[in-house]
């Protein structure tokens, strides 16, 4: 009998260096953004502290939404990975708010900035979060290659795989803010416009409350239980109405867990001279509810003579 050992790296190592990189330089951000006056300095500090915080629950709440279903939680734990999207969306709107004032003061009356100091820290900036890119897409790649052997673990691999090119584009964002902090301290280094401080943390506090309101309305779309943007209800209807056999389809709920795991339900009605073909007719529909992205389909099949109280729900 032979052994493979594989020793490649899971999405979650390059997650936890992200974590502890974005973290580390926050606090670096910070005390270089108070000692060269520069209010764009210390908005990034906040933004990469978020990031930091929005990557360690990340880690820490996959583990918890992956858990088996239990008594008490019976549609498992997928849900928990809401309760960081919101609590971080609602921080990061605060602190935009906090951050437009602090512009808003800083741009009445500019302050004497040191350019040099911003240009390195914005340098070392797309440094940290280039760094991090690197690793988790390398860490990515290396599980993607391991994961062949190991079917078992097909749909824990996939939310690794989405957390992680989630972050990878977060720490993308935050490339291109360093990129404007260095143009803005190039442009103050020759000119003296200390205003353009306060100008870039204007952009930054509405870059990030742009993107926690996409966020928070994102979240709350699917803790009201909406229907899943990607999945159109009319023409999975029309379709499940084209199916041999089916008479009407109604009842019909569609939601997600968590914004990946689509659950559906529905009432078909069928003829009774039809109910000898039930099992192909229920097969059928499972089969469209999944081409339609719906991983845990419901089905209640029912008779035309039958009077179902839920056809107006």
């Amino acid at each position: 009998m032979s052994h493979t050992h594989n020793h490649n790296h899971s999405p979650k190592d390059g997650l936890t260096l992200a974590f502890w990189l974005n973290l580390l330089f926050s606090i670096v951000e910070v005390i270089g953004g108070m000692a060269i006056n520069s209010t764009a300095i210390i908005a990034n500090a906040f933004h990469d502290f978020t990031d930091a915080i929005a990557i360690g629950l990340t880690v820490l709440l996959e583990k918890q939404s992956n858990k088996k279903r239990t008594p008490k939680f019976s549609y498992g734990f997928k849900r928990f990975s809401l309760l960081s999207a919101l609590s971080m969306s609602i921080f990061l709107l605060i602190g935009a708010i906090f951050m437009s004032i602090s512009a808003y003061k800083s741009f009445i009356t500019p302050q004497i900035i040191n350019s040099k100091g911003m240009l390195w820290l914005a340098v070392l900036g797309i440094t940290i979060n280039g760094l991090a890119f690197l690793k988790i897409k390398k860490s990515s790649e290396d599980s993607h290659q391991g994961e062949h052997s190991h079917e078992h673990q097909d749909e824990q691999s996939h939310s690794h795989s989405h957390n992680s090119k989630a972050v990878m584009l977060h720490l993308l964002e935050d490339v291109l803010g360093w990129a404007a902090v260095i143009v803005g301290a190039i442009v103050i280094h020759f000119t003296n416009w200390y205003w353009i401080d306060s100008l870039l943390t204007f952009a930054i506090a509405i870059f990030i409350g742009y993107n926690a309101t996409s966020n928070l309305i994102s979240t709350m779309k699917v803790l009201l239980q909406a229907v899943p943007e990607n999945i159109n209800i009319e023409e999975l209807s029309n379709e499940l109405q084209q199916i041999n056999g089916v008479e009407n389809i109604h009842d019909l709920h569609i939601w997600s867990l968590d914004g990946r795991y689509n659950i559906g339900s529905l009432h078909a009605v069928i003829k009774m001279e039809d109910q000898i073909q039930k099992d192909a007719i229920f097969s059928a529909i499972y089969k469209v509810m999944n081409e339609h992205k719906i991983q845990h389909p419901t089905i209640q099949i029912e008779s035309n003579t039958n009077s179902c109280k839920l056809v107006n729900c």
